[in-house]
């Protein structure tokens, strides 16, 4: 495992021991990790989110309205 030496400012790091204190983790090296991970994962679904906006926007624009949308909508799902 990569050896980092890291600052942090003093409320980040205040809230990083009592975190360890309350036996969340322990040490923060393991929070700074688990933290690390979490972002990772969401950056993952942010992407997933934006291709998937992106898909549709190059998909094209309907001139339909909302309630022709719903009825559409409804008709699949009962398909």
């Amino acid at each position: 495992m990569a050896r980092q030496s890291i600052s942090f400012t003093k409320p980040n790091d205040e809230w990083l021991k009592s975190q360890v204190d309350k036996k969340e983790y322990s040490s923060k090296s393991e929070l700074v990790n688990d933290l690390i991970r979490q972002a990772r994962k969401q950056q993952v679904e942010i992407n997933w989110i934006r291709a998937k906006l992106e898909k549709a926007e190059n998909s094209g624009f309907t001139s339909k309205s909302k309630n022709e949308i719903l009825a559409q909508s409804k008709s699949l799902l009962n398909d």
